[in-house]
């Protein structure tokens, strides 16, 4: 990290009729030698455990989400907000994003299941998520809300997104190693270089 480059850290409400969310996200603690600490309280179960799986993985050190939603209802405004609001703080924390490696791949196992990420930090938001679970629920969590989670945090973020379950039977491993691998390869494409660039011929993202 150069004397010039700021530490990379946001915070980020989103209040609506249905949820209210605070987020705060530390990109750089571990510049700081501060510990790892993770609270996220979103009342949905599994996605809070993924979440914090997935900041266990990338070992951020500090990352805090709370969330009150309309969970009497279902879990779709409060999963979605949530992932909003995180997409948020990153693309705030991350700021110009000079001195990064832009482009970050990865797989992660969990016991049968096979995922793979691939992210552009490109500033054109986009998500193609093919996770191809088969429950209705895991947990609290509706099937169908995971790659929606995904896809808001990728469009909030404004990054390019890949996930691809490559393989696996058990739903509740396709779905945490998906989070992981994206954890990995976000890890690896906003990784400092020492560089002060923009990582693109167009001079911008």
């Amino acid at each position: 990290m150069t004397k010039d480059q700021a530490y990379r850290v946001a915070t980020a409400d989103r209040k609506t009729n249905e949820t209210d969310i605070k987020c705060r996200l530390d990109m750089d603690a571990v510049y700081k030698g501060e510990s790892q600490v993770i609270e996220i309280d979103t009342g949905i179960g599994f996605l809070d455990h993924a979440s914090v799986r997935e900041q266990e993985v990338t070992a951020t050190p500090a990352h805090a989400t709370f969330c009150k939603g309309d969970l009497h209802i279902d879990d779709h405004h409060t999963a979605e907000d949530t992932a909003i609001a995180l997409g948020m703080a990153f693309k705030q924390a991350l700021g110009t994003p000079k001195g990064i490696r832009r482009f970050g791949t990865a797989y992660c196992p969990l016991d049968e299941a096979l995922s793979r990420a691939v992210v552009d930090i490109s500033g054109r938001p986009f998500a193609d998520i093919n996770l191809d679970l088969k429950r209705e629920k895991v947990g609290a969590l509706s099937c169908e809300m995971i790659p929606h989670v995904l896809m808001s945090f990728a469009t909030s973020a404004g990054i390019t997104l890949h996930v691809d379950v490559l393989k696996g039977k058990n739903d509740h491993h396709r779905a945490e190693a998906s989070f992981k691998a994206l954890a990995v390869a976000i890890k690896q494409a906003t990784e400092r270089t020492g560089g002060n660039d923009v990582p693109s011929t167009k001079g911008v993202l």
